[in-house]
């Protein structure tokens, strides 16, 4: 009879080609999904792919995002994405989306993640597909040139720390929310390396976009991966992306697996702040001082996804933003961007006073110049620290895109729930 097993360890034990695996224990694993970006990828890897002689094991297992460095803003920017668009031509990758938006969006939304999963990405917010039920983690260019050429890579099997999440968020309230409070209690080292799920009620009544954020901010609590369990509304999302007849019958978390539990009330829970400069130096929204802002910023794979458009939109809708405040907004992706524009979201957030920006990583990881020296921001993305929106002398705050909008209407950093009401 089997051990009880977490949901990492059946992941990991399938990909291992292991009837079990144990926390603590070296496998290796093969890789159904490498992705990388024209950051991490190929300027980095052809060279040493050249030197070495090496093809790629897989090409219809690798896909290339080109999100970091476009729209092209200088000349270094232009040498970076020439490479990319040259070497993805040059090796006839059929996974290639160029300008299309940020790569933990875009990848599940063209249906490459599915439960059951064994994954890496050559970039840190890789987790983002474990809110499929999948395993996905961050790696770095020289595990990526591992992969890429063998199509496996070996990890020592994690221990589960398991988040559980009673109760229902209140309106206003979001998975940000609860992210920030766990890295308030825990810590950016909190997750050791360790497989994060996220469970129980209030995680069940996620949409798939919001649990996306939770398995995507798994990376600031310090873990490999953040894991929420696939069901209906999982099947649901995927079917829409493509990927119908999805069995997640068996990637769940035995009712006796090992692990470290720790229980949070979702219906306690108050918008969440952080200050500068860590995701972990948060307070709940109504503790802080007031504090006024310059540039509200929706965007990141963590914040623009089209269900936090609609809900600054909710916020903003009818209103415009207070007087000095800039309010930019970078959609996620190109196919959010569409939908938002279909359901009128767009108008809202422009006709309230909005500036859009491309679909792409933007000022979450510094590139472009929307944030200025000296400025107060407020921002949906996953990031504070100085100097990671491209100005070291900035003072970044972070909240829910809830929490941006609210302030952008107000002109320093505000309630949504007392707008919302």
């Amino acid at each position: 009879m089997p051990s009880p097993a977490t949901l990492a360890q059946k992941l990991i034990a399938r990909a291992a080609g292991r009837a079990q695996v144990t926390p603590g224990e070296i496998v290796t694993c093969r890789v159904d999904l490498a992705m990388f970006h024209d950051s991490s990828g190929p300027r980095r890897l052809q060279p040493r792919l050249a030197e070495l002689g090496a093809q790629i094991w897989d090409r219809d297992k690798v896909v290339l995002v080109i999100d970091h460095y476009v729209p092209e803003a200088d000349e270094e920017s232009r040498r970076i994405v020439k490479i990319a668009r040259d070497w993805a031509a040059e090796q006839a990758l059929p996974h290639v989306y160029d300008s299309m938006g940020i790569c933990h969006v875009v990848v599940p939304q063209h249906g490459h993640i599915r439960p059951g999963m064994f994954c890496v990405g050559g970039d840190s917010h890789s987790p983002t597909g474990g809110a499929f039920g999948a395993y996905m983690f961050g790696i770095g260019a020289t595990e990526m040139l591992g992969v890429v050429v063998t199509g496996e890579i070996w990890l020592q099997v994690p221990q589960t720390i398991f988040m559980r999440w009673s109760g229902r968020l209140a309106d206003g309230v979001s998975a940000k929310d609860m992210m920030l409070a766990m890295l308030a209690r825990h810590g950016m080292n909190g997750g050791r390396y360790q497989a994060v799920e996220f469970c129980g009620e209030a995680v069940a009544a996620l949409p798939m976009a919001e649990r996306m954020t939770l398995a995507n901010m798994s990376a600031e609590l310090g873990a490999q991966t953040g894991l929420v369990a696939p069901d209906d509304t999982t099947r649901a999302w995927l079917a829409a992306a493509g990927a119908a007849d999805v069995d997640t019958t068996p990637w769940h978390s035995d009712e006796d697996a090992p692990g470290v539990r720790h229980a949070y009330d979702g219906s306690t829970l108050a918008p969440q702040v952080a200050l500068p400069h860590s995701p972990a130096n948060v307070r709940a929204v109504d503790d802080l001082e007031p504090t006024r802002i310059d540039i509200a910023y929706i965007g990141a794979c963590t914040g623009a996804k089209l269900d936090d458009l609609r809900a600054a939109a909710r916020v903003l809708a009818g209103y415009r933003i207070a007087p000095g405040v800039q309010l930019l907004v970078a959609p996620a992706s190109l196919k959010d961007a569409a939908a938002a524009e279909r359901e009128g979201i767009l108008r809202h957030l422009t006709e309230a006073g909005a500036t859009l920006l491309p679909s792409a990583c933007g000022a979450c990881a510094g590139y472009g110049a929307a944030i200025r020296e000296g400025a107060t921001v407020i921002s949906s993305t996953a990031r504070n620290f100085k100097g990671r929106m491209g100005s070291a002398t900035a003072q970044v705050f972070l909240g829910s895109p809830y929490t941006v909008a609210a302030s952008a209407l107000q002109g320093r950093i505000a309630d949504a729930r007392e707008i919302l009401s």
